[in-house]
């Protein structure tokens, strides 16, 4: 007999205009930073603190940097009442990312950018993977960019759609 009980297709609603990615995304994305135990992260784009968490499971350390103040504080006291003490949290400031606490070993940005942001790149470690994704501002294709010490390799995991990434080295807001 099928199941009578909806199963999400669509991001789901946050508040702020923001949404939550589709459980499936969530584990691709993080399945494409291939993680180790001692991984420092970066998270662009807190949300609710559920993509953060997981990552939280998987890595030694996770930064994570969120545009809305009420959005980053609502995901620090929820993690903190889950008991979560590997995530920092930061507002996002002038410049894309966390460059003070850089580099990392993988970077996954939950937002879209109409390019691969080169402040990102800066921010990664050798060896380390960003995910993010790429196009337009109603649809994208998921990038990993792996960099390594003879450069940088780019590969695409399939189409996708997300709300976009503002402010510098993205979309104007």
């Amino acid at each position: 007999m099928p199941s009578t009980s909806p199963t999400p297709t669509n991001p789901l609603p946050i508040g702020s205009g923001q949404t939550i990615s589709q459980p499936l995304i969530v584990g691709l994305m993080t399945a494409a930073l291939r993680l180790g135990p001692q991984a420092r992260v970066l998270e662009v784009g807190t949300g609710s603190g559920y993509q953060t968490a997981v990552l939280a499971e998987l890595a030694r350390e996770v930064v994570t940097v969120e545009r809305l103040p009420e959005l980053l504080q609502l995901a620090q006291r929820r993690l903190a009442a889950l008991g979560y003490k590997n995530v920092a949290f930061r507002e996002a400031g002038a410049v894309l990312g966390c460059p003070e606490l850089a580099p990392y070993d993988a970077i996954l940005v939950a937002a879209a950018a109409p390019s691969v942001p080169a402040a990102l790149v800066a921010q990664l470690g050798v060896e380390g993977r960003l995910v993010v994704p790429v196009g337009g501002r109603h649809e994208q294709d998921l990038v990993v960019i792996s960099k390594g010490a003879q450069g940088l390799h780019q590969e695409a995991l399939g189409a996708c759609r997300f709300v976009p990434l503002i402010g510098p080295g993205a979309w104007d807001d």
